[in-house]
């Protein structure tokens, strides 16, 4: 994924004599004996594009079998590069908003991934239950006003009714910003509430056998184990942490940046670092194979 600076992606179509001829694709190519992914990205692009990568992070891992191959793909993305993207195979290429693709075909392959490009880099949670219901729908208004498009409610400490009351109020405030809200809990809670999706804990993680496919799943992963079960469940992301000390899980280990991108490696599903984490630290979440990051007070403008 070459990402430009307003947030378009690059696009390739597939020169004749190939397979899939015509159909657009991410640039990219196949790993030579011995070689690591992220020096065959940075091989390929030069080869193909003539870019020099400058800053590139793994971002997630999918497996397709065509016709013709079984494959797995290793996604990257590339923030930062030298050189203008120039064709050396002949094909056309041309940068589009992953939130409006008009080109066609795409690579079946793609399909999954162009769904998770258009992901946010910040999942806010909750923290209703520090002040009032009523603090916190004004701070999340002026959170939305500021760009916030991906909410999680999770308040342990409110009653169902209260809860319910403040996922509701936060609906109606998110629906003029095309932002989506996810209730932590089970299906059935997003559906009773009208919300975009279910934010799993780890527990209802590990006992599902499978999702919904009419509302999105997320869910919260602790170790390398449960990114694997939800990469094979197929959720549409992951919360994983925490990566630093927090006052709200003061008994939890932290992973550290090094722990994060152990337990995230290999990953089918976009992850979002979470825990004890400021918008400062995005850039350092992002180079460590994050797609973004999940705060919870710091979220909130105060």
């Amino acid at each position: 994924m070459i990402v430009r600076a307003d947030g378009a992606v690059l696009l390739a179509q597939r020169p004749p004599g190939k397979p899939y001829a015509g159909y657009w694709e991410f640039p990219g190519g196949k790993l030579e004996p011995g070689e690591v992914p992220a020096h065959a990205l940075a091989r390929e692009l030069h080869e193909e594009l003539g870019i020099t990568v400058r800053r590139a992070a793994p971002w997630i891992v999918q497996e397709f079998v065509y016709p013709h191959a079984h494959v797995e793909l290793n996604f990257f993305r590339v923030f930062a590069f030298d050189g203008e993207p120039a064709s050396h195979d002949g094909q056309a290429f041309t940068w589009q908003d992953p939130r409006g693709i008009d080109v066609a075909p795409l690579l079946p392959a793609n399909t999954r991934v162009l769904a998770a490009l258009t992901l946010p880099a910040v999942y806010g949670i909750t923290c209703a239950s520090d002040s009032s219901i009523d603090a916190f729908v004004e701070r999340a208004r002026r959170a939305l006003e500021g760009g916030l498009r991906l909410i999680q409610v999770r308040e342990p400490e409110l009653d169902t009714a209260s809860r319910d009351r403040l996922v509701r109020r936060l609906i109606e405030l998110a629906v003029p910003h095309d932002a989506r809200v996810m209730v932590n809990g089970s299906i059935d809670d997003a559906r009773r509430l009208g919300c975009a999706g279910a934010h799993w804990p780890a527990r209802l993680l590990n006992a599902a056998a499978s999702r919904p496919r009419d509302l999105l799943v997320a869910a919260s992963c602790h170790t390398h184990a449960d990114v694997m079960r939800a990469s094979a469940l197929d959720l549409d992301w992951i919360v994983l942490g925490p990566v630093c000390e927090t006052p709200t899980h003061t008994d939890a280990k932290p992973l550290g940046w090094d722990g994060f991108q152990a337990a995230r490696s290999d990953t089918r599903v976009p992850v979002f670092a979470l825990g004890g984490l400021h918008p400062a630290d995005l850039t350092t979440a992002l180079a460590s194979g994050a797609h973004g990051i999940a705060m919870r007070r710091h979220a909130w403008p105060a």
